[in-house]
């Protein structure tokens, strides 16, 4: 797991907060850039299994990642008493991965068995208590070899007179190109060789726009719950120009028939419904349910439980259990099942028909005199968990968040 420096990075909050103003004494709101908080997240995740989509649906499907993300939000008020706020971020992968790397088998370790992406992102909102209402905007931009997206969104929520519930939309877009990086034995003499960074691939659009809508609602004191919907819409180049498909009714042998080919256009509807219960002063009981329908005929359905166990106002853990089932798309099938008749083909098994269980534990320590007597380092909690697929797949994933305050 990448190292983060907390000693160095406790200089660079130090200075932040020593640049920011205090609040004004005066009768109105602080009309000062002032900061509010900055966040640490970072995170290492380890899977393996055997049915890897760019060997065609077989092999290894060993993978690594590292990342971490970092973000600021800063805060000012106007003359007419609204809350602006503006939260800047920055995030980092790097993963290393084995079926990657089989997009040109002949290397020992080709560059596509690594990459790293970089994502900022800057958002803003302004909260007008008066009227009870909630605007933003934001973008963000996601740099990959064989990727890179654009995303915009917006967002607008209203709060009910007596604070009780609060509906909200968001709304979002995501511009993206694909590089079309094809198996090494299906590249056409002359092009696309197995120079990684030196190569000018072609590229293909993929554009995503969504609508999220929610409304939340404080039944009583120790009960709240929120209601999920949204849909997504999706239009271009929805294959993976490197994973295999390998037919039954094809030549045979190791090279690869043809490459995945699916619809350009998907359609995805969630539904969900969100609780937390609070059992007196120690215990809190969170569940969401969610269910996925999509017009690639993929159906799922996802729970999740966490338990809360405060012990002390300020120390708390958190075991949790997720469980998803999901249908498989109409045109997935394992490798040397498809037909050459068929229009669209795909042996990913990230769309075919499966259980899976994510289970583990977190613990939460926020003192008030802060972690290790420091005042600004206010937060810290530490996460693992544990990911079992019925198609053999299996991962892990530690992650470390750390607030400054």
């Amino acid at each position: 797991m990448k190292k983060i420096c907390l000693p160095i990075l406790g200089m660079y909050i130090n200075c932040l907060a020593a640049f920011s103003q205090t609040a004004d004494s005066t009768s109105y709101q602080n009309r000062k850039l002032t900061m509010d908080e900055s966040n640490i997240v970072s995170s290492y995740y380890h899977q393996n299994g055997n049915h890897s989509a760019v060997t065609g649906g077989i092999g290894t499907e060993k993978l690594m990642d590292v990342s971490v993300a970092f973000d600021i939000k800063l805060s000012k008020y106007d003359k007419k008493y609204r809350k602006h706020s503006l939260d800047i971020g920055i995030g980092v992968d790097h993963y290393t991965s084995a079926s990657s790397d089989k997009i040109d088998p002949t290397t020992i370790s080709s560059a596509s068995h690594a990459d790293t992406r970089i994502y900022p992102s800057l958002n803003w909102t302004m909260e007008n208590d008066r009227r009870k209402t909630t605007f933003g905007a934001g973008a963000s931009v996601s740099v990959e070899f064989d990727y890179t997206s654009l995303g915009m969104n917006a967002q607008f929520a209203k709060t009910t007179n007596n604070k009780m519930g609060e509906f909200a939309v968001n709304v979002q877009a995501y511009l993206d190109n694909v590089k079309i990086i094809l198996p090494i034995e299906l590249r056409q003499s002359g092009s696309q060789t197995g120079h990684h960074h030196d190569d000018n691939y072609p590229t293909v659009s993929r554009n995503s726009f969504s609508a999220d809508l929610s409304y939340s609602q404080i039944i009583n004191r120790n009960f709240q719950m929120m209601f999920l919907a949204g849909i997504i819409y999706q239009h271009g180049y929805l294959s993976l120009p490197f994973h295999r498909i390998y037919f039954k009714d094809g030549a045979g042998g190791t090279d690869a028939d043809a490459i995945e080919k699916l619809p350009n256009n998907r359609v995805k509807i969630p539904l969900g419904v969100r609780a937390n219960y609070f059992l007196g002063d120690r215990f809190i009981l969170r569940g969401f349910y969610r269910f996925y329908y999509d017009t690639w005929k993929l159906n799922a359905h996802t729970f999740n439980l966490e338990f809360v166990y405060k012990i002390t106002p300020f120390y708390s853990i958190t075991p949790f259990y997720r469980f998803h089932i999901q249908s498989a798309i109409a045109y997935f099938a394992p490798k040397g099942e498809h037909l050459s008749s068929e229009t669209y083909y795909s042996s990913n098994y990230d769309l075919s028909a499966f259980n899976s269980h994510f289970f583990g534990a977190g613990i939460r320590l926020a003192p008030p005199k802060g972690i290790f007597g420091w005042k600004h380092f206010n937060m810290l909690e530490i996460r693992y968990g544990h990911y079992i697929k019925t198609t053999g797949m299996l991962s892990d994933i530690v992650s470390l968040n750390i607030r400054f305050k």
